[in-house]
């Protein structure tokens, strides 16, 4: 396994996203991996300040969003150090947004539900907010690459149609190439689907590689049936994952998500441990002592690789 490489100093966990094979001109393409790092961008990379940056969330049982936390409220643990705080504020900025919609045979009937829970979505973008939209069946497809225009991606809609296999994960790699893309220093994929992938040509534990190298939280809504895959990703993002048991609970749930993506805390922290060894360091947050006696639920990126001299 190649030693990976990330930027200490960038946003949002200060990881840099990993080298990927871009797609080509119809944006459809997906490569293998290289067995070793690229040396001429590694030779570019260049490190300023140790700052890790973490967004973070925070929930109660009814996935209600608690807004009123500061930074006494929060514990930061680095490979089990406890980190000291130093920053801590609320992030409202524009996100880039890749939409991660399944249109594998199976989805046939959820299509309409899943096409007005995207619409529901766009509906409550902030301005500044940039989006695509991936589809995959077979094999994933750029359908719409990125804009700010919300009708560009509500023409769209209509014109998917459901068949073929489910390639979930070479979709979630090639989404994370694109999102590489992005505008905004905020990336977010969401992915719509009603189960586990059955035709990729990448395997889990590649995907789950590279989203620990990646710069970017994963939401999923699962439809119908529970997806373990979609749930390990997101959580190791520091997204989340949703499942609904309802068709015409989608449009509420794709709302619910579009706030919860621009009402994110932050907490950053300068690492105790500043080997550059290219170590994977693990991150977990806590509340320091819950502000009511409800279980609350928080979500963060579970870690970063160590940038490498």
């Amino acid at each position: 396994m190649r030693r990976r490489c990330c930027i200490a100093c960038l946003v949002l966990l200060a990881i840099a996203a990993p080298e990927i094979a871009p797609a080509d001109d119809s944006g459809n393409s997906l490569t293998p991996r290289r067995s070793a790092p690229d040396q001429s961008r590694l030779s570019r990379i260049r490190f300023d300040v140790n700052l890790v940056l973490i967004p973070v969330t925070v929930t109660d049982p009814y996935e209600r969003l608690i807004q009123d936390l500061q930074k006494n409220d929060f514990r930061v643990f680095e490979d089990s150090i406890e980190q000291q705080i130093t920053q801590f504020f609320r992030d409202d900025s524009p996100v880039s947004v890749g939409l991660i919609l399944d249109a594998s045979n199976s989805m046939r009937s959820k299509l309409i539900e899943s096409r007005k829970a995207i619409m529901e979505f766009l509906k409550l973008t902030s301005p500044g907010d940039e989006f695509f939209l991936l589809t995959f069946n077979d094999r994933p497809e750029m359908t719409t690459r990125f804009t700010t225009s919300l009708n560009e991606i509500e023409n769209t809609l209509p014109s998917i149609q459901a068949r073929g296999w489910t390639s979930l994960y070479d979709a979630v790699y090639l989404g994370i190439s694109q999102i590489r893309r992005a505008s905004h220093r905020r990336k977010v994929l969401l992915v719509f689907s009603d189960g586990n992938d059955n035709d990729s040509r990448y395997t889990k534990r590649e995907l789950t590689e590279m989203v620990k190298e990646a710069d970017v939280r994963i939401f999923a809504i699962s439809i119908l049936d529970r997806s373990r895959s979609l749930e390990e990703l997101c959580e190791e993002s520091g997204g989340r994952a949703y499942r609904v048991r309802k068709l015409d609970q989608l449009p509420a749930l794709a709302a619910r998500i579009s706030e919860e993506l621009h009402s994110e805390y932050v907490l950053g922290y300068v690492p105790m441990v500043t080997d550059r060894d290219g170590k994977y360091r693990h991150i977990r947050v806590q509340l320091a002592k819950p502000p009511t006696d409800q279980l609350l639920h928080v979500s963060w990126r579970h870690g970063y690789y160590s940038p490498v001299e």
